[in-house]
């Protein structure tokens, strides 16, 4: 059990860092460092605990970071540049946020000698367009030059091996996770699932970029949380690297749509559109290194995290 600790979350105001700071903040202090650009945690009540702070910063300049992570037993590094949307708007943004921030957070806590765990979030899109039950081993692929779509992929394995090389050389007992489409309550910005359910909920056309068949899985957000806890906890985890996912909730876009309109009895159409950049054709992730190292195994199925993910939406205006 994770308790009496002054734990930092870089990006603790978005959407898995706002759920994690509720599961912690019970027996721990949490300090939440966000420059607020989405803003989670305002509609969960979290940073209103007596035991979270709030700290608006940038991970960008290295001075607000390192006084955020001063005297921190455990960091975790959440803070990204994320959404096909946004790194296709701002592609040098995402470069620097995702690169020279991780650097940045790495950096600071190494010299603040944090010396429990720095936990920091690569992703699936690693793996490229065509990833099937791809495990830690799988070569990752970078993607052609000048595609947009793939500025978030590589600004992302940069921070990956930066990470693995501040372990190696200076002793940071870091974990990297890679997680495979999180979705759940409080999610905001972009993310399929939760567009399709505010729509669906609306009784307005839902869109699809490209033609549907794209294959995802999908994880809910308590079963990633879950995963964050094992990370920090488990011995086992320092200096690896972990995919997170849920392999037994795969559909194609098209299929989620379906099923987002069929549980929540939604009359919503479902209307196609040309995609925005290059597309992944195929995401299933491969976890037995996860479940053989740290127990983890993802519980939620896709319906009932519908149904959760829906059941919050229809309390909160956002």
């Amino acid at each position: 059990m994770i308790a009496d600790k002054r734990i930092v979350i870089t990006g603790g105001a978005g959407f898995i860092g706002s759920t994690l700071a509720g599961r912690l903040a019970e027996r721990n202090e949490i300090v939440l460092f966000d420059n607020l650009t989405r803003n989670t945690v305002k509609h969960t009540g979290v940073a209103d605990l007596p035991t979270v702070s709030l700290m608006q910063g940038d991970i960008l300049h290295y001075g607000s970071i390192r006084e955020a992570v001063e005297g921190a037993d455990i960091v975790v590094h959440a803070a990204a540049i994320a959404g096909i949307d946004t790194v296709i708007k701002s592609p040098i943004n995402t470069m620097e946020v995702n690169m020279i921030g991780t650097a940045n957070v790495l950096r600071a806590a190494s010299d603040a000698g944090v010396s429990e765990r720095v936990v920091e979030f690569s992703t699936s899109e690693v793996f490229g367009s065509m990833a099937y039950r791809v495990n830690e081993a799988t070569q990752a692929v970078a993607g052609s030059a000048g595609e947009a779509r793939w500025v978030y992929a590589v600004s992302k394995l940069a921070g990956e091996h930066l990470t693995h090389s501040y372990h190696r050389e200076k002793g940071l007992p870091t974990v990297t996770l890679r997680p495979f489409n999180v979705y759940g309550p409080g999610q905001t910005g972009e993310g399929a699932i939760q567009i399709f359910i505010r729509k669906a909920l609306a009784g307005e056309p839902i869109s699809i970029y490209g033609d549907g068949t794209q294959i995802r899985a999908w994880c809910f957000v308590d079963d990633m949380v879950d995963a964050l806890m094992l990370a920090v906890e488990h011995p086992a985890a320092v200096g690896e690297s972990f995919n997170i996912g849920n392999a037994r909730a795969v559909t194609t876009i098209f299929g989620l749509a379906e099923a987002v309109c069929r549980v929540l009895n939604s009359k919503s159409e479902i209307i196609f559109k040309p995609p925005l950049s290059a597309d992944i054709e195929l995401r299933i992730p491969e976890t037995q290194k996860a479940e053989a190292l740290l127990g983890y195994k993802a519980k939620v199925d896709l319906e009932g995290g519908i149904r959760r993910t829906a059941d919050w939406y229809r309390t909160k205006v956002i």
